[in-house]
């Protein structure tokens, strides 16, 4: 076996190479070199042996953004053992449940979630240890569950010399990341050692053409996929700088933070878009120059509607690239460019991956503009889910591909565009229709932020399209002005039937949309017979 381990080249590398000065995070107006940080993976490393954890068994992370964090997932995987980042906002029992699921022996936490670690401890028998990190008011002590669970400050550990690097291979496993799990149990997604460095190679080294001297600053967290690219992967790879912030985000705060750390890649999601351009920032001292120091703005997680991408670029004056990625295939595989970037596109596919569409038949979609089911094959795709044989047998094709579950077409220029999931589409009058264009046309009117379409059975029982919108910040929404926009904009069986306006739209950690929430909204307030 060829040894091989993300974590060595993610960072031993640029210290074999003499960068070990470069700044490679900055958090809170602090700095740590490559050099500090490996002395923290050192110690984690240290910290692992203490706890007694093997390679290949699971170390469950629910960290805010930090140093800490970043030390924790580079210092499991350069010991061999996987490390499970976990979202923050998830609720005690949420975490308990893919604690059991995944059969972790050690639990990380910030402090702010040490509340937490009761419910964890008694449902998951298999814990054996907790670390609170920034825990000064937490004394080393036991928690009684099945089995006794010892809590330790981090604190408590000591910093270490030199510790040496597993003897992985790249294809072992590395990294687990749990889907977002819009019904039931959320799925284990099993990636190896060999995937981090095929994002770098493809994405970020031909989309965002990433050098040294950048500065990455991204909304979406660490604990996902989308965000453990843009903040660790991407910079580390590089040996250029990541800017983290372990607060929830808003578009003041990042906008002071963009002024504080002057970052050159920002990385959003559509939704948070629409919150910068509807803040009021140039009221709040906060003016189009503020993102003078970013040459490009990256968007995933939802498709990003052709007038809010039209509208960020002029305002803020820089690429705007708009892509596609999942879990499953760890990051983005078709994106605008820094060279072509076409609002309302997802743009091209990604040098390093193969994208086609198959339709209900599996038969390949060859014709332009003809919709299909997106699947795509490439480097980074993970090799299946955490004891799920059925749902990786769906997912994960035994020749490569990976059947993503989104509905897109292709232009005949070879431009993709996404029409929604393949459980989100409408047939209205007996035609599909795609929740995306609806959206995109809804958002065009002036008076609406952010809109979610979804489809609502009739008494007859035929489907018809519901529009939820959220206002812009001073507007009120005229029902009467946004469906004369939308006679005027689109053909008669897309048109919303019925509007229903929110104050927010229900979202996951990762910035999509939950449509499924909204559908149930609906049928909560359907009467039946």
């Amino acid at each position: 076996m060829e040894l091989y381990n993300a974590a060595q080249w993610l960072l031993d590398r640029h210290l074999d190479a003499g960068q070990g000065d470069r700044v490679a995070i900055r958090c809170r107006g602090e700095s740590l070199s490559y050099s500090d940080v490996i002395r923290e993976v050192w110690r984690v490393q240290r910290a692992l042996g203490e706890l007694g954890v093997g390679r290949g068994e699971r170390v469950v992370l629910v960290m805010n953004d930090s140093p800490e964090m970043i030390a924790w997932l580079l210092g499991c995987q350069r010991s061999g053992v996987v490390p499970v980042p976990l979202s923050t906002m998830a609720t005690a029992d949420d975490l308990a449940a893919i604690v059991v699921d995944c059969v972790a022996g050690v639990v990380v936490v910030s402090q702010l979630y040490a509340p937490r670690i009761d419910t964890i401890a008694i449902a998951a028998t298999e814990l054996r240890h907790v670390v609170v990190i920034d825990a000064g008011a937490v004394e080393s002590g036991t928690v009684e569950s099945g089995a006794t669970v010892s809590v330790a400050a981090w604190s408590s550990f000591v910093d270490a010399t030199e510790v040496g690097v597993a003897d992985t291979g790249r294809d072992s496993q590395a990294l687990w990341l749990y889907s977002s799990g819009t019904t039931g149990l959320p799925k284990g997604v099993i990636h190896v050692h060999r995937s981090p460095q095929a994002t770098f190679d493809t994405y970020a080294r031909h989309v965002l053409q990433i050098t040294p001297d950048d500065r990455c600053l991204s909304v979406a967290k660490l604990f996902f996929a989308y965000g453990f690219g843009n903040s660790l992967t991407f910079p580390f790879g590089a040996a250029a700088t990541v800017i983290l912030e372990p607060e929830r985000p808003t578009p003041m705060s990042m906008c002071q933070l963009v002024v504080a750390e002057q970052p050159t890649l920002f990385f959003a999601a559509p939704g948070f878009v629409a919150g910068l351009l509807d803040a009021g920032l140039a009221d709040a001292g906060a003016p189009s120059e503020t993102f003078a120091s970013v040459r490009a703005t990256m968007t995933a997680g939802e498709t990003l509607p052709g007038d809010l991408h039209r509208r960020f670029r002029e305002r803020f004056g820089h690429a705007v690239l708009d892509g596609i990625g999942s879990t499953e295939a760890l990051h983005i595989f078709v994106s605008n460019t820094i060279d072509d970037q076409r609002a309302g596109s997802t743009g091209v596919v990604v040098p390093g991956y193969e994208v086609c569409l198959r339709d209900d038949a599996d038969v390949v979609v060859d014709a332009a503009d003809v919709p299909g089911y997106l699947h795509v094959r490439g480097p980074s795709t993970a090799v299946g889910y955490w004891n799920r044989p059925e749902a990786t047998a769906v997912s994960f094709r035994s020749d490569g591909w990976l059947r993503t579950g989104d509905v897109y077409t292709r232009s005949a220029d070879d431009h993709w565009t996404f029409l929604g999931r393949n459980n989100d589409m409408i047939k209205a009058g007996g035609i599909w229709v795609s929740p995306a264009e609806v959206e995109s046309v809804v958002i065009e009117h002036p008076d609406v932020l952010e809109a979610a379409v979804v489809g609502l059975r009739n008494a007859e029982g035929l489907e018809e399209v519901v529009a939820f919108i959220v206002a812009r910040s001073g507007h009120t929404i005229d029902e009467a002005s946004i469906d004369s926009h939308c006679r005027a904009s689109m053909a008669a069986f897309k048109r919303p039937r019925r509007l229903v306006v929110v104050d927010v739209l229900p979202k996951t950690a990762t910035g999509k949309i939950q449509r499924f929430a909204l559908r149930d909204q609906l049928a909560a307030a359907t009467p039946t017979e």
